[in-house]
């Protein structure tokens, strides 16, 4: 598959340079001597044009195989008694805590208006955030996971 997308790399700059070449050869009707040596470059490009279909058929192969999400993601884990008080006390995967936590963000409007980066705490979520009033949501995730077992 890497091959094949190569391949239409180097396509697109020979279809380009010869529309140029073409170009300056009308214009310039004295320098017949440039013509022909020009039409190779043409045919070079004409087989380039045959490897396109093969192209079309790589594509078909990628739907075939569909991606599982990794086990680790899916196992069960345990919140805190701090985290638990915002999501919910049963276990639950990393992918569904992180969820229920973007809702629980989005709910009481605690993303920051000015930099949607930025998630202000509440009450709830200040234990869980280490006492800090603002997070961004990257950092976040690093410190919900210290809340996770």
């Amino acid at each position: 598959m890497a091959t094949a997308k190569k391949s239409p790399a180097k396509k697109a700059p020979a279809k380009k340079p010869a529309a140029k070449k073409a170009a300056p050869a009308k214009k310039a009707a004295p320098a017949k001597k440039a013509a022909p040596a020009k039409k190779p470059a043409a045919k070079k490009a004409a087989p380039a044009k045959k490897a396109a279909p093969a192209k079309k058929a790589a594509p078909a192969k990628k739907p075939a195989a569909k991606r599982k999400p990794s086990a680790a993601f899916m196992k069960p884990m345990t919140a805190s008694a701090a985290l638990a008080a915002v999501i919910g006390n049963t276990p639950m995967p990393r992918t569904e805590v992180t969820s229920k936590l973007w809702a629980y963000i989005k709910k009481h409007g605690l993303q920051d208006a000015a930099n949607k980066r930025m998630i202000n705490a509440d009450d709830k979520l200040k234990p869980v955030f280490s006492g800090k009033k603002q997070v961004s949501m990257f950092e976040m995730t690093k410190l919900v996971a210290g809340h996770l077992s």
